[in-house]
Order: structure tokens, then sequence, then C-alpha cells
């Protein structure tokens, strides 16, 4: 596992605390992997999932360090998203 994976799920994991998020979605990081999110956390893995979030490693940093907003990465093309968009809107709420 790469460390920017490691740290994806720590950050997640830390943003996630005390928040509600039923379902699951995958953030995919270009070139570095996959990190699953779920009601248990967040942990390295290529699952399945209701929502997938795809960036480069660059735009999922500044989403995690809330320098870009999860909604403007996505209207500038930053980040994409496949699947239920509903799904996306209710984690990138429980990320900020």
């Amino acid at each position: 596992m790469s460390e920017t994976i490691d740290a994806a799920v720590k950050s997640l994991n830390e943003k996630l605390e005390g928040n509600e998020f039923n379902g699951t979605a995958k953030f995919v990081i270009e070139g570095e992997g996959a990190v699953m999110v779920d009601n248990a956390g967040a942990r390295a893995g290529d699952d399945e999932a209701d929502v997938t979030l795809t960036a480069d490693a660059e735009t999922f940093h500044a989403i995690m360090t809330n320098d870009l907003d999860p909604t403007a990465a996505f209207m500038t093309g930053k980040l994409s998203v496949d699947g239920d968009m509903g799904m996306a809107m209710q984690l990138g709420s429980a990320l900020s």
C-alpha cells in the first residue's frame, strides 16, 4: 500500500469521525490506488461501491485539507463521480 493511500485512510477516518455515512463510496486516487468508505469508516480497498470518486493525488489532498471544496472540484472537472450522485453529496457534506 502506498504512503498516499495510508495518509488518505487516516485523513478520511479523522474527517468522518462523528459523522454518519450510510452507503459505500470508493475514492480512486490516480496512480496510487483506492480507498473504500462506509459506515465503519475508511480502509484501503477496491470493492464495488454506490459511488466512485476519482481524482489525482493533488486534488484529493486539496479536498482533504479543505483547500478545495469537493463540489468545486467536481464542477471544474478535477473530480469525477460515477454512480449515485446523492451519495456523493452526502459524503461531501460529511467531509466538510
